[in-house]
């Protein structure tokens, strides 16, 4: 099954990097963070991508070509015919097909811009700025079962604060620490969808969420996956700085694979 990793807008909320690179390719100890969601798939054998790529695409396209070259030991025989000669290969064993979807296509329309490239069959869809520890195995297990169209992984977000209870008449009923019960349901991509979905898209101006996905759950085939261990997305240079705490102390609860 091959993974579509939506990588085509333009960042701007974490515009302090992104005004030289797309978001996906912002780095998280020293790999970008596209490459990271990409490791979590490759961890349980998932291992053909599609990007979608827009904005500066030409950044991620470079990057894929000189992957290769950076991640293995290369001996430059500039005696007998510039050879080149790789010994050592570490790289990944990934089939990665880069698109670019256009510069200010919405999600909904590079989803559609890459219809020919997943052949038919069904997919996974993620965003490419945010990282997890997903169980790949058991949301695609939750959608076979429920046999819909699309799922989609939801996360409890929470309270960063304490919680006050108020009665009626103005009353303080209660303060109390966070709760995992407190905050809503929030979409962090990591979805999966029978080819149908693209039915479901009109072209290039239609946004993914409130298109598609609003048109799926009026027809009652869109499920929700509740994923309940870490989720964190990366659009603000906070964000950022705090994933790469995480990995420079080894304490990434996304890094799944040795």
């Amino acid at each position: 099954m091959k993974v579509v990793i939506l990588a085509g807008g333009y960042g701007t909320r974490i515009s302090e990097e992104s005004q030289f690179k797309p978001k996906p390719m912002i780095e998280i100890g020293e790999m970008p963070i596209l490459w990271h969601i990409m490791k979590v798939y490759s961890y349980y054998g998932f291992h053909e991508f599609i990007i979608c790529a827009g904005y500066k695409q030409h950044v991620i396209k470079e990057w894929f070509s000189d992957y290769f070259l950076h991640t293995s030991d290369i001996t430059f025989d500039f005696t007998s015919g510039n050879r080149i000669l790789v010994h050592n290969k570490h790289a990944e064993p990934w089939k990665v097909t880069v698109v670019d979807t256009g510069l200010n296509t919405q999600t909904g329309g590079r989803v559609k811009r890459i219809r020919e490239y997943v052949e038919g069959e069904p997919f996974m869809l993620t965003y490419g700025d945010a990282v997890g520890d997903i169980n790949i195995p058991e949301l695609l297990q939750f959608h076979k079962a429920h046999g819909k169209i699309g799922t989609m992984s939801m996360y409890n977000f929470g309270q960063n604060k304490g919680v006050v209870e108020v009665g009626r008449d103005g009353t303080i009923a209660a303060f109390r620490e966070k709760s995992d019960l407190d905050g809503d349901l929030i979409n962090i991509g990591f979805m999966v969808f029978e080819p149908e979905l693209f039915d479901y898209i009109e072209g290039d101006a239609t946004v993914f969420e409130k298109g598609p996905l609003a048109k799926l759950v009026a027809e009652q085939q869109l499920v929700g996956y509740v994923h309940k261990g870490y989720w964190q997305c990366m659009d603000t240079l906070r964000e950022k700085q705090q994933l790469e705490r995480l990995w420079e102390n080894g304490q990434a609860p996304w890094k799944l694979w040795n």
